[in-house]
């Protein structure tokens, strides 16, 4: 087996300010939790700085007028008259060097891609990328460049099959709007239903349209979801799609804000729910490139890349976090010392309207999109 792991400290260097929930440190601190855990020190495991992707790879999936507006807003600013392209106060706010933290983010998403398509690597994991909201001419939900559509759609102009599984508690919109309407990428998110969480979008009726109906694929889960009906839906939907689809290499979005006590949204999945489902990504994915997302407790993101990361390199984590970890970690205001402390066990869903609902949407899917791909 070879693993890449990319990454970069300068990642350090941007902030989307004082009182947006999405905190760059996270990225900092799951780093520091797998090298304390002795994770890159693996002799199958390759550590690979962070090159900054150029623009002629960004161009591929994003129109040139928007890239012009990011590079402007580059040095900061207000920002007045840049609304159209999603940027100003709120969620996608103007700080000095947002077009630098795409290139870095991008950068690393392709150097993934590149390692598993043509370097020979089984696995690359880039903890930066999966910034899956932003459209092809807008900035959107904190994310400027969507670097898994630009790595995806290079790979697929190369005729690679690609697979993106999403399992962050927001819709991969962007993902899904770049392969709308192509059968060569197959996108399967799992989701708080839109009704409840943004983008609002991510419907069971979205599955694509041309040569892309069938391929597009949407499980929206009422709040409440928990481990037990959650792994089941993904065990239903996901592995017969993607063992019929037969990709070349399998992208995944590993967004950990659908854990219980997640800020942004109401999903129920546990630590342990999360971590089947990393191991039965392992088993359907013979080259995967791995990419971060959303993960708005920066403790859980920590702990859960840090276990994803196990789990693609077969090894089992000690309960107790490196103790080096945990003297800097409360440096940031974290102070678990455990790497599943807060969850008490695989939870399972009270509400008992969850199950039903996600039944009938399974049921939609094997009835409206099984035969397409299956065919």
């Amino acid at each position: 087996m070879k693993t890449g792991f990319i990454y970069t400290d300068a990642y350090g260097d941007f902030d989307y300010g004082p009182t947006h929930p999405l905190k760059v440190i996270r990225l900092k601190l799951a780093y520091e939790l797998i090298q304390a855990y002795g994770l890159l020190d693996l002799p199958h495991v390759h550590s690979i700085e962070t090159q900054r992707a150029n623009e002629e790879d960004l161009a591929i999936f994003h129109s040139r007028d928007y890239l012009d507006a990011l590079r402007q807003v580059n040095a900061g600013g207000s920002g007045r008259g840049f609304y159209q392209y999603g940027l100003g106060p709120g969620d996608n706010p103007i700080f000095e060097g947002l077009y630098d933290w795409s290139l870095w983010v991008t950068g690393a998403s392709l150097q993934a891609a590149d390692c598993v398509a043509k370097e020979g690597y089984d696995i690359a994991f880039s903890i930066g990328g999966g910034l899956h909201h932003a459209q092809s001419g807008r900035a959107s939900g904190f994310c400027y460049i969507n670097d898994a559509a630009v790595a995806i759609s290079k790979l697929a102009r190369q005729g690679r099959r690609i697979a993106y599984i999403d399992i962050d508690a927001h819709h991969g919109d962007g993902v899904q709007q770049a392969f709308y309407r192509t059968n060569r990428v197959l996108t399967i998110s799992l989701h708080e239903t839109g009704h409840t969480l943004f983008p609002g979008t991510g419907f069971e009726e979205e599955t694509g349209e041309g040569e892309g109906e069938g391929y597009s694929v949407n499980l929206p889960l009422p709040p409440f979801t928990a481990d037990d009906v959650y792994v089941w839906a993904f065990e239903e939907v996901v592995p017969p799609l993607v063992e019929a689809f037969k990709p070349d290499i399998v992208f995944t979005q590993l967004g950990v804000d659908a854990f219980t006590n997640d800020p942004l949204a109401n999903l129920h999945l546990s630590i342990f729910g999360f971590e089947k489902v990393v191991r039965r990504l392992k088993g359907l994915a013979s080259r995967w490139v791995a990419l971060g997302g959303g993960g708005y407790d920066i403790s859980n993101v920590a702990r859960a890349w840090a276990l994803a990361w196990a789990v693609m390199n077969d090894i089992e984590l000690d309960e107790a976090l490196p103790e080096s970890y945990v003297e800097n970690s409360v440096r940031v205001g974290v102070h678990e010392k455990g790497l599943r402390e807060g969850f008490a066990g695989p939870s399972e869903t009270q509400d008992p309207g969850v199950r039903p609902e996600v039944e009938r949407v399974v049921k939609y899917l094997k009835r409206n999109v099984f035969p397409k791909v299956h065919g």
